[in-house]
Formats: structure tokens, C-alpha cells, sequence
């Protein structure tokens, strides 16, 4: 009895677990009532695996990128930083670019243009210079080693004259246009109004060599410096009797407080540093000697009429 219980188990559980396991591996369920020929012959049924609905290509929007893709690298740019400053001279204005003004090596530590004609003529002529000169009211251009001074008249305004000034400035840096060009010249032939320093003759008496050496020296470290910060630059014309004979350039050529600054700054330093030196005198070109005079007559005039008015 218990033999013919134990069968019965043994083919249930013979049936429920061991024949599912090889249908499923076979893809074909195991019936009880099928003999093991018939299982051998019986066709399996079709298995289905994917469609040809999901083969078909779906349509998606086209998407447009917002920044098309660069076909060719950018090329290196350049900037463009002009700065301006102003100077103790209400009448000068100080532009700074960011390129070297007096080309490399040049002679001279400044280049001074009075006239239109002055930047056209040898030996050293100035095509940007000519076009600020052409501005209304610019009265004259000074180009330090890396600063380009313009000086206006005093009845002119910097609101018309300024835009102008640096439109011209910036297009000539852009286009890398040289500033300063240098030709061949006589002494004789150099143009009236062009002033640069260089090949100047310095008056000085032979037993001064040491000192003159001294003030040159103050001039290249202490002075000159000083001065390019305020839109100018100095001349060194001689030494006589003790005195320093100085030009003063740019933004301190026309400035009211130059006096000043000859005698409160540069003489004080000289006298201090070299005792050789009793004084600094400002040597005053021919045209400028006429302008003083001329302005000194009108003064006297003035107040010979005041006088007979009352």
C-alpha cells in the first residue's frame, strides 16, 4: 500500500516539474497523453520574436541647431585699447595706444609738429599727424616714445575736437599704418615747425663737460620721466654761467603753469644735485620770441588806453 501512494507522488511531481523544464527549453509544452514518437514528429509551434511593423523607420522632427558649426577656425584678433588722459595744460590732451608711436631707435625721445606743412616735409613726415592737424581747432601734435599730446586752441571745445582725434588714432592703429616715416634730408632743406631734438647744438664752454654730464644724466632719469607723464617732454639747449638753458615740449610748451615748473621743480632738483648749477632759464624759439613780444605791446597798448579813459 504504501508503494502504489508513493507512484502516484512520484509521477505527479514527475509531471509538473521535470517535463515543463525541457518544454520550455525546446519551445513546445509537454502533454501528458503524447507518447515520446509523436513528441519526436510533433511540429513546434511558431515562435515569434519581432514584426516587421517595428522594422519600419518612424519620422522625427529636424532639429536645426542654433549655432551652425564653424567650417574654419577663428583667426587671431586684435584689440584695440586707446586711453586718454588729461594734463596740467587744459589746452593738450594725452592719447595712449597700445603700439610704440616713435618707431625702434629712433634718434630723438620726442617728434614735434607746429604746422600742416611741418608733417609732410623731410625729415621725418607724418601722414596721421597731417590728418589731426586738419581737425578744426588742433593747433599742434607731439608724439612722445609710446603718447601722442594734441593741443588744441584755447577757443575750441575737446567735445568737437576729441571724437575726431581719436577716430583718426584708432584707424591708424588698426590698419598698422606707421606713424612716423624717415627720409632723406639737407639741414638746409628740414622744415620750419618740426621739432624733434635730435643733432641740436648745445652751448656749453669745454671745462663744463663734467657737469653738462651730470645734467643730462638728471634730465634722462629724474626730469624727462616726470615730464612724459604730463603729455610733454624737455630740450636740453646749453649750459652758460650757470645756467641751464631748457625747452620745454608738448603739453608744457603752451602750459600757463610751465614757469612753475622750471623754477619750483627743475631748477630746485638741479641746484640741489649739482653745484655747478645757479639757475634754469626756458629758451624760447624765434617765432615764439615774436609772440611775446607782440603779446607784451598789446598789453602795454591796453592799458594806455585805460589810462586815458579815466
Amino acid at each position: 500500500m504504501e508503494m502504489q501512494i508513493a507512484r502516484p507522488e512520484l509521477r505527479l511531481l514527475a509531471g509538473r516539474f521535470s517535463r515543463p523544464s525541457l518544454s520550455s527549453r525546446l519551445g513546445t509544452p509537454w502533454s501528458g497523453s503524447l507518447s515520446r514518437r509523436q513528441y519526436r514528429t510533433a511540429r513546434p509551434p511558431p515562435v515569434f520574436t519581432a514584426t516587421n511593423d517595428r522594422l519600419r523607420p518612424t519620422v522625427q522632427a529636424r532639429r536645426v541647431p542654433l549655432c551652425p558649426p564653424r567650417t574654419a577656425p577663428i583667426q587671431g584678433v586684435r584689440t584695440i585699447f586707446i586711453q586718454t588722459e588729461t594734463t596740467p595744460n587744459a589746452d593738450a590732451l594725452k592719447f595712449i595706444p597700445n603700439v610704440r608711436v616713435l618707431p625702434e631707435g629712433f634718434s630723438a625721445p620726442f617728434l614735434e609738429y607746429l604746422s600742416p606743412r611741418s608733417t609732410l616735409a623731410p625729415p621725418h613726415p607724418s601722414p596721421l599727424a597731417a590728418r589731426l592737424l586738419n581737425v578744426d581747432g588742433a593747433s599742434s601734435v607731439f608724439y612722445g616714445p609710446d603718447f601722442i599730446t594734441v593741443i588744441k586752441t584755447s577757443d575750441s571745445e575737446w567735445a568737437h575736437i576729441k571724437p575726431e582725434v581719436f577716430s583718426l588714432i584708432t584707424e591708424a592703429v588698426t590698419t598698422g599704418e606707421q606713424i612716423v616715416h624717415t627720409v632723406a634730408h639737407d639741414s638746409a632743406g628740414a622744415a620750419a615747425g618740426q621739432a624733434s631734438g635730435e643733432g641740436g647744438d648745445v652751448k656749453y664752454r669745454e671745462e663744463d663737460s663734467e657737469a653738462v654730464g651730470m645734467i643730462n644724466e638728471l634730465l634722462e632719469t629724474r626730469i624727462r620721466p616726470a615730464i612724459q607723464e604730463d603729455g610733454g617732454d624737455i630740450e636740453f639747449r646749453g649750459f652758460e654761467d650757470g645756467q641751464v638753458l631748457l625747452k620745454l615740449r608738448g603739453a608744457c610748451r603752451t602750459c600757463d603753469s610751465s614757469t612753475v615748473t622750471l623754477k619750483n621743480g627743475i631748477e630746485s632738483m638741479m641746484m640741489h644735485y649739482i653745484e655747478e648749477v645757479k639757475g634754469v632759464k626756458q629758451v624760447l624759439d624765434p617765432e615764439e620770441e615774436i609772440a611775446v613780444k607782440e603779446f607784451a605791446q598789446f598789453e602795454e597798448k591796453l592799458r594806455q588806453q585805460k589810462a586815458t579813459s579815466a
